[in-house]
């Protein structure tokens, strides 16, 4: 029996478990004159709960302990001579192990005693899956039973529930919060390792990037060149052209549908703009690099310009045109957020409604279109697929709209491709760059959640 058939066994008793315990509240109800202390659905959840928990609870303890306790019983059953393997061998065969039992691989060229453990695996792997359902189904029917014979009218059945749902919520933050920090932690830690192979100011303000390095004292290499202002030159750059093009024609679009457009328009254009959220950011690239780039580079031709066949501009446009959506959308949540007794005011001092829009309603929404093109900006600065097809690798320190750059997640994901050798100071500069992006977007998102909470309750 596989893990997800046991849980989805579990879910189902669960949904019964909710509709036994809320028909049970409904009889109790009729049979008594005393008053519920709860809905009938609440007494529902709380069979639901006794049912799910502690057999998700089990699913989950035994799916994280099975397999280490399995493969620890498999290979101490192997011959002395595959249980003492050099340090990176056990990881190798355990994979073998897995494979063969799976039937991922045959079994037919490995070493009889592989074959007999694999067979050992599977065979353990079955049995504990049969005895994880049978458990796991004792536990939800026994629990069902148990919160069954519970349900009658003086039960505070909500109180339950609610303290269920608030320890729920609080563990589900605190998850969250500890993949965060262990997330900025792995980076930090990385990040303190490449710092000691190349200097903090060297890395901050040198103006060469060139990552090459010898992986071993006997191999001819280039020392390495990890500056990081060419790279922040080239995200910045491309960043500002994608905003000069997604601020005005989403904010402008916003305008129209929240002020301008009636209802059947509406209904028509917001699905439609927002559609272009949902592209995938390759088939952008394809559109930027077989589309835009070939017609900026030839229309630069035919003006005398040098266009490169990959532009920061190329990269820049299509960008822009996809956060056009997410500008578009933010501010048109805003505009309509901002009280109407403000425009009827404008409009009972005689103003037209131009007039109205531009020195009422859009000073009034100013901070969250500020919030929203500050997190559009951060968005703008992550983006990796468009910039690897349209903008291409070159780190060039240049201003120049019409070279070829490159960005910070671009070559992160350059850094990370092919064999790594994770004591180099060319795969730790991945994480030094990841850890400077992050700290760039993070301070975005402060200044952007900054300015909404500051001027939020002025217009409310």
């Amino acid at each position: 029996m596989s893990t997800t058939l046991t849980a989805a066994v579990v879910i189902v008793l669960a949904a019964a478990g909710f509709w036994l315990g809320r028909g049970r509240a409904f009889a109790a109800n009729y049979a008594t004159a005393r008053p519920a202390r709860a809905l009938p659905s609440y007494y529902g959840w709380y069979v639901a709960l006794w049912c799910g928990i502690p057999a998700f609870v089990l699913v989950v303890a035994w799916a994280l302990l099975q397999p280490t306790l399995i493969e620890h019983l498999v290979v101490a059953g192997l011959p002395d001579n595959l249980r003492h393997l050099p340090p990176e061998r056990p990881g190798l065969l355990l994979t073998d192990l897995r494979n063969i039992a799976s039937g991922s691989f045959a079994a037919g060229t490995a070493d009889p005693a592989i074959q007999e453990a694999a067979a050992r695996l599977a065979s353990l792997n079955r049995i504990a899956g049969t005895a994880l359902f049978a458990l796991a189904l004792a536990v939800a029917v026994a629990g069902l039973a148990f919160a069954r014979g519970r349900v009658r009218p003086e039960l505070r059945a909500r109180n339950t529930v609610e303290k269920v749902l608030e320890i729920a919520l609080i563990a589900s933050s605190t998850i969250a919060v500890f993949v965060t920090a262990g997330i900025v932690l792995s980076l930090l830690f990385e990040t303190l390792r490449f710092f000691g192979h190349v200097g903090v100011f060297e890395f901050l303000f040198g103006l060469e990037w060139s990552p090459q390095t010898a992986l071993r004292a006997d191999q001819v290499g280039s020392s390495g060149a990890f500056g990081i202002v060419p790279l922040v030159a080239g995200t910045l750059l491309i960043t500002v052209i994608a905003m000069f093009i997604a601020v005005p024609v989403g904010l402008m679009s916003a305008v129209y549908m929240a002020e301008y457009a009636p209802p059947a328009a509406r209904d028509v254009l917001k699905p439609a703009l927002e559609i272009l959220a949902g592209i995938p950011t390759v088939v952008y690239g394809f559109f930027a690099a077989l589309t835009v780039a070939p017609f900026i580079r030839d229309a630069g031709a035919a003006l005398g310009f040098g266009v490169a066949s990959e532009s920061a501009l190329a990269a820049g446009l299509v960008m822009g045109i996809m956060i056009i959506p997410f500008v578009s959308s933010l501010s048109d949540d805003v505009i309509n957020a901002v009280p109407q007794a403000l425009r009827d005011g404008s409009y009972a001092l005689g103003a037209t409604r131009s007039e109205t829009i531009r020195q009422v309603v859009l000073p009034a929404a100013l901070p969250g279109i500020v919030g929203g093109v500050l997190l559009a900006v951060s968005r703008a600065i992550g983006e990796t697929m468009i910039v690897v097809m349209a903008a291409g690798l070159a780190a060039n320190l240049t201003l120049n709209p019409f070279a070829a750059v490159t960005t910070v997640t671009v070559q992160i994901v350059t850094l990370l491709v092919g064999d790594q050798e994770f004591d180099s100071a060319k795969t730790l500069a991945a994480f030094a760059l990841g850890l400077t992006l992050f700290c760039i977007t993070l301070a975005l998102n402060v200044f952007a959640l900054s300015i909404v909470r500051k001027y939020r309750e002025k217009y409310d």
